[in-house]
């Protein structure tokens, strides 16, 4: 409750934390990933994985200001990355280097919202903090013949010589577009908007018929 012109003003706030009785459905839940894996293959050339209702939340701010890299820092445990394309990880947080002011923030489920919380708590000055979980999901593929879909979907050149590990890029992939990291030598992650994860999970499946591909739920 505050005071306007000595009245006084009730202000709602929405509880962003949802009810333990509401069951968090991915944008795949329809797919049934589970059942797949089950019953599909258990070797193949590529493996498939949603890293599904993860917590994501957009950083930006003045990289530039050391007050505010501090800040963020505090309130993550662990520094942005500054190098452009780049990424750090230190224990269930990643953190994506999107542009010069802006970074992808990666945490288990509601953590989100501890570290939401956290970071409004610790930085001043002009900035932006917006949780986006609910409107993106993360694919992970690896395998040996991960690379051999990614030239099939991207016009990013994914060699390990121009494509190392822990690089991010933002680009087209399959006519749509995703945020692309390299997380380990035969392995990507990639997060993609929750309006085309389902056209994504058919390409994908498409792309990696050749070479057979596994399903882990």
């Amino acid at each position: 409750m505050s005071e306007v012109n000595n009245e006084a003003v009730t202000v709602s706030v929405m509880n962003q934390l949802p009810d333990a009785s509401i069951q968090g459905e991915s944008p795949l839940f329809h797919a049934d990933l589970a059942s797949v894996a089950k019953k599909g293959p258990k070797t193949g050339g590529v493996t498939f994985k949603e890293e599904a209702l993860m917590g994501q939340i957009t950083l930006r701010l003045n990289a530039e200001n050391a007050d505010q890299l501090s800040a963020a820092e505090k309130a993550l445990g662990v520094a942005l990355p500054t190098q452009p394309l780049t990424s750090v990880v230190e224990g269930d947080v990643s953190v994506r280097w999107i542009s010069p002011d802006e970074w992808l923030v990666v945490v288990p489920g509601l953590k989100a919202f501890e570290v939401e919380t956290a970071l409004h708590a610790e930085l001043s000055g002009h900035y932006q903090v917006v949780n986006i979980s609910g409107g993106w999901t993360i694919y992970k593929l690896s395998g040996e013949n991960v690379v051999d879909v990614l030239k099939k979907s991207t016009i990013v050149d994914v060699h390990p010589s121009k494509f190392p590990v822990g690089k991010v890029v933002t680009t087209t992939f399959a006519k749509s577009g995703a945020i692309i990291r390299r997380s380990g030598e035969s392995e990507f992650e990639l997060v993609v908007r929750r309006s085309f994860a389902d056209y994504l999970w058919l390409w994908i499946q498409d792309a990696s018929r050749e070479y057979g591909l596994v399903v882990k739920a």
